[in-house]
């Protein structure tokens, strides 16, 4: 790795750890981070019986949310303050009570203030449990690293 890599990726885990200690949302899911790479995240959570919807599934707000903060930790990973344009979300498979899911954001596209990324949020199992696209716009050259 070089000089300038290891610089980027300093920052992009420091911009992730900045961001995720401020979202009260991320904290009171028990949202994780498990991998951090400019433009790339892996978050986490755990699916608790306070999540689970009418047919005992896991609600698809708490799976959007998990992939939506995935999202916002890849596309602010460059200390650039970057939100969402626009996303959607298909939901493929449910979530049970207890299942481990992890979304992983990985950059598609990036090109001046705009980005494109998509998020599979998968089970302990690794069986995909949605897939989220999100459409990202920079509004300012200074990021979280900054505040």
């Amino acid at each position: 790795m070089t000089d300038q890599q290891k610089a980027e990726q300093l920052i992009a885990e420091q911009c992730a750890q900045k961001l995720l200690e401020q979202d009260e949302a991320a904290k009171s899911l028990n949202i994780t981070i498990d991998t951090i790479s400019p433009g790339h995240a892996g978050l986490a959570m755990s699916v608790t019986p306070q999540m689970l919807n009418g047919h005992k599934t896991c609600h698809g707000g708490f799976i959007f949310t998990l992939a939506d903060c995935a999202f916002a930790v890849a596309c602010n990973s460059y200390n650039k303050t970057a939100v969402a344009a626009s996303c959607d979300i298909s939901f493929v498979r449910p979530g049970h009570d207890t299942d481990r899911l992890t979304a992983t954001a990985n950059e598609i596209h990036k090109a001046g203030r705009n980005g494109i990324y998509d998020i599979t949020v998968s089970n302990q199992n690794n069986e995909t449990i949605a897939l989220f696209r999100g459409k990202s716009r920079i509004i300012s050259k200074t990021g979280p690293l900054d505040d």
